[in-house]
């Protein structure tokens, strides 16, 4: 699995209407789903990943300490901030662009998987700190953010 993790002040994603074609149509009862400071986790899911690695990966996630403490420092992790998340899928984290100008996606999981352990990865983060926001496995998406930083961080379970 990969995750870019990006340190927020606010975020939304809001999810296209497959009908009108626009972002600000009902989607299971929520016009948008936002978060205040947190992450963003956009999410990979890969060949041959499971719920080990989804695992290990929220786990890295959750104890992160790279908020500011009293002093500054990075040294806080979303618990000690009350800080909020919003998880987003994003097969194109597995793009392959080593031949030609099209990426090719054929690293990325199967679909059908895929969106089984996206939902899992989501239900954990939402087990650990109950404010917790996603978009829509497969849907366009319109995710605007805050980076706070900027901080960016990218994490693939193959180097954990």
């Amino acid at each position: 699995m990969r995750a870019l993790i990006q340190r927020v002040s606010q975020a939304e994603v809001a999810i296209q209407d497959a009908t009108s074609g626009t972002f600000d149509g009902l989607i299971e009862g929520e016009p948008r789903r936002s978060i205040g400071r947190g992450f963003v986790i956009f999410l990979g899911v890969g060949k041959g990943d499971g719920e080990a690695e989804a695992d290990r990966l929220w786990r890295k996630i959750s104890k992160m300490r790279i908020f500011a403490d009293g002093e500054g420092r990075t040294n806080l992790a979303l618990g000690d901030v009350a800080g909020e998340v919003l998880i987003v899928s994003q097969f194109t984290l597995f793009a392959n662009c080593r031949k030609g100008n099209r990426p090719s996606f054929a690293d990325a999981g199967d679909p059908a998987h895929a969106g089984d352990l996206y939902r899992y990865f989501c239900a954990v983060a939402l087990r650990d700190m109950g404010a917790v926001s996603v978009g829509e496995f497969g849907a366009d998406m319109a995710v605007s953010l805050v980076n706070d930083g900027p901080f960016t961080i990218w994490l693939d379970t193959d180097e954990l």
